[in-house]
C-alpha cells in the first residue's frame, strides 16, 4: 500500500479526506496536525482521538509555534501588516508554515503522496500546492475536495456511510484558530451585506467595564503588559489575547481579492494582534524618522501581500525582513491603551527614544533649536523649484 501524508485539522473536509483516501483509494493515511498556536491540550487530544477513530495509519502533531513566531509573526508586527488595512493575516501566514512542516514530514517518511482538504474556490489550495511544489516537487499532490467539487452535505453523507458520526452542526461555521488570530467563515461571509452573528465568534463578550492596559515593547516585540514581563514572546501574546478578547475587541470582516482572482469575505477575531499592531504603530510614530516610516509602509504592505499569496519562500522576503528588523532598534517603550467593550483607544506612549523631546521645541508653541531667520531662509530655498517652474510657465 502506498503512503499519503494528509494535512489534518479534524474538521469536516480533512475527516472526509482521511476516510476517502483509505477506503476508496486504498492508501495508508499518515495524518499530521501542524500546531501553529491556538490549541489547548484538551483540543489536541480530541483531534488525535478523532483521527484514530477514522482508521488512519498514524497520527502526528507537529508543533511549530516558536518557529512561526520567530520567522513570521514578529515581522508582521514590525511591519504593522494589516491586509487592506483590516486583516492581520491570521490564517494566511500560518498556512505557509503548516505546509512547510507537512512537506518536511512527507519527505522524511518517503511518502508517495501529499494531500490537503482545500476547496477549489479559496486561497489555501494555492498556498499548500505552492509550498509542496517548491519543497517536495517529486511527491504527487492529492486534493479530493477540490477535485470532486463536494458540498458539505455530500461529505457528511459519505462519512455517515462509513459509520463516522459527529456533531457536524458545529461545522456551520468554519473556525481556524492560531497564534495570530482566528478566522470565521459561514453563510453570512458568502454574501456582501450580512454581518456575522454574535454567536459565530469563539469568544463571548463578558467584559462590560473599561480597563487600563500598559503594553511593554522592546525592539519592536511585545514583552509584557500591566506590570508583568513574560518569559517568552508567545506567552505574552497568548496572555494578552486572553485579557482583551472578552471585550469583543479584534472582530471584523475582511474583504479582499483572492489569489485566484475572485473577491471574498472572511470574518476574524484577533484581539491580541490588533491591539499589538496598533500600539506598535503608535510607538513607531514617536521614535522613527519620517523616511523610516515612509519606506517601512511601502515594503511592509508588499511583504504582507506576498505572504498572503503564499510567496513566503521567495528570497526577497528575507531581504525585506532584514530591513524591517533593522528599523526596530529604537522601538522600545510603553504604550498606554484603554479597553472598552468592542473597542480600544490608544492613549499615548512613554519612551526614552521619543522624538517629541521638549529639548528642541513644542509643536505649535516655541522653537528652541533654530531661529526665525533660519526658518525664513529654509522656506525660501525649499520653495525655489516650484517658484522657478511657475515663473517659466506663467504664460
Amino acid at each position: 500500500m502506498k503512503k499519503v501524508v494528509l494535512a489534518f485539522s479534524g474538521g469536516l473536509d480533512t475527516s472526509y479526506c482521511a476516510k476517502y483516501l483509505s477506503q476508496e483509494k486504498g492508501l495508508k493515511v499518515y495524518s499530521v496536525l501542524v500546531n501553529t498556536g491556538g490549541f489547548s491540550a484538551e483540543q489536541l487530544k480530541e483531534v488525535e482521538g478523532h483521527a484514530k477513530s477514522l482508521g488512519v495509519e498514524s497520527y502526528k502533531c507537529v508543533t511549530v509555534v516558536e518557529k512561526y513566531y520567530r520567522e513570521c509573526v514578529r515581522y508582521l508586527v514590525f511591519g504593522n501588516v494589516l491586509k487592506n488595512e483590516t486583516y492581520p493575516l491570521s490564517v494566511s501566514a500560518e498556512r505557509v508554515f503548516q505546509a512547510m512542516a507537512i512537506a518536511e514530514y512527507a519527505k522524511e517518511i518517503n511518502a508517495d503522496y501529499i494531500a490537503h482538504g482545500s476547496t477549489g474556490a479559496g486561497n489555501d489550495q494555492v498556498r499548500f500546492d505552492m509550498i509542496f511544489n517548491i519543497m517536495a516537487p517529486e511527491i504527487e499532490i492529492l486534493t479530493p475536495i477540490r477535485d470532486q467539487q463536494l458540498s458539505r452535505e455530500q461529505e457528511i453523507g459519505f462519512l455517515k456511510k462509513y459509520g463516522v458520526e459527529g456533531n457536524w452542526e458545529k461545522a456551520k461555521y468554519s473556525i481556524n484558530q492560531g497564534l495570530w488570530g482566528t478566522s470565521v467563515g459561514g453563510v453570512e461571509t458568502l454574501t456582501s451585506d450580512q454581518p456575522l452573528p454574535e454567536n459565530a465568534y469563539p469568544t463571548s463578550v463578558i467584559e462590560t467595564k473599561n480597563k487600563q492596559l500598559d503594553l511593554y515593547f522592546e525592539k519592536g516585540e511585545l514583552t509584557g503588559f500591566n506590570g508583568k514581563i513574560y518569559k517568552g514572546k508567545i506567552e505574552a501574546i497568548e496572555a494578552l489575547n486572553s485579557f482583551a478578547a472578552p471585550f469583543g475587541i479584534g472582530r471584523d470582516v475582511h474583504v479582499g481579492d483572492t489569489i485566484i482572482g475572485i473577491r471574498g469575505r472572511v470574518g476574524f477575531e484577533a484581539a491580541a494582534p490588533l491591539v499589538i499592531i496598533k500600539a506598535h504603530h503608535l510607538l513607531e510614530k514617536h521614535v522613527l524618522t519620517k523616511w523610516q516610516i515612509h519606506w517601512k509602509k511601502q515594503l511592509a504592505d508588499w511583504y504582507g501581500m506576498m505572504l498572503h499569496e503564499g510567496q513566503f519562500l521567495d528570497p526577497v522576503m528575507r531581504d525585506i525582513e532584514s530591513f524591517l528588523e533593522n528599523t526596530q532598534h529604537k522601538v522600545t517603550g510603553t504604550v498606554f491603551v484603554k479597553l472598552s467593550p468592542y473597542r480600544f483607544e490608544l492613549e499615548g506612549i512613554e519612551s526614552k527614544h521619543d522624538l517629541m523631546s521638549s529639548e528642541f521645541g513644542a509643536y505649535g508653541e516655541m522653537n528652541l533649536g533654530w531661529s526665525a531667520d533660519d526658518v525664513k531662509g529654509f522656506s525660501k530655498i525649499i520653495s525655489n523649484q516650484t517658484r522657478i517652474y511657475r515663473a517659466v510657465n506663467k504664460k
